[in-house]
């Protein structure tokens, strides 16, 4: 029996992307895409639906958990 092999869109150019150990960028086709998906989120053209987050919460998170260390 033939083993499947799973292949799916890049992100970011659509090409096709065979899953596995010959694809080391996978879910990208390349370093590249990676590269652009990366900077779209880092630029916040990409993000995650929720709540705005109040800065002075953040920051009294950050507090508690520095006091658990």
């Amino acid at each position: 029996m033939s083993e499947r092999v799973l292949r799916v869109n890049c992100p970011t150019c659509k090409d096709i992307v065979e899953w596995g150990e010959q694809s080391p960028w996978r879910p990208f086709c390349c370093e590249r895409c990676k590269l652009i998906d990366f900077g779209e989120w880092a630029n916040e053209r990409h993000s995650i639906p929720g709540a705005p987050v109040d800065p002075e919460q953040l920051a009294n998170l950050t507090n508690r958990s520095d006091e658990h260390d």
